[in-house]
């Protein structure tokens, strides 16, 4: 699934990285808690969370994931937005909570599975 199919399926609105919507991802990660990030490793990843401070870009970074999607309608500050986009990802805010976000993009074909 593209990131540009991620932003329609999830009513999103771009913040960082439109640029880069033609990329694609094959899995999502949904948590509040860094900690469970670092621990979910998968290739092509995109992050659903409600945490907006600038830990959240750092731990996608060393995670080795380029989009992060805020779930019910949070937005990061523009400090945050700057480093997400030195380090070249695409940021989207849903009004969506996490869980729908998470069922929204499971449902539309992001099953983790890259042969599908």
């Amino acid at each position: 699934m593209t990131l540009k199919e991620v932003q329609q399926h999830l009513s999103a609105k771009v913040l960082v990285g439109e640029e880069y919507l033609d990329r694609e991802v094959f899995s999502g990660c949904g948590s509040d808690l860094m900690s469970d990030v670092l621990a979910f490793v998968k290739d092509r990843v995109i992050l659903l969370t409600g945490l907006v401070n600038p830990q959240v870009i750092r731990t996608a970074e060393m995670m080795d994931i380029h989009a992060i999607a805020f779930v019910r309608g949070k937005e990061p500050t523009e400090e945050v937005l700057k480093l997400a986009a030195l380090k070249e990802m695409v940021v989207l805010s849903t009004e969506h909570p996490l869980y729908i976000s998470c069922g929204l993009l499971y449902s539309n074909g992001l099953t983790g599975k890259k042969d599908e």
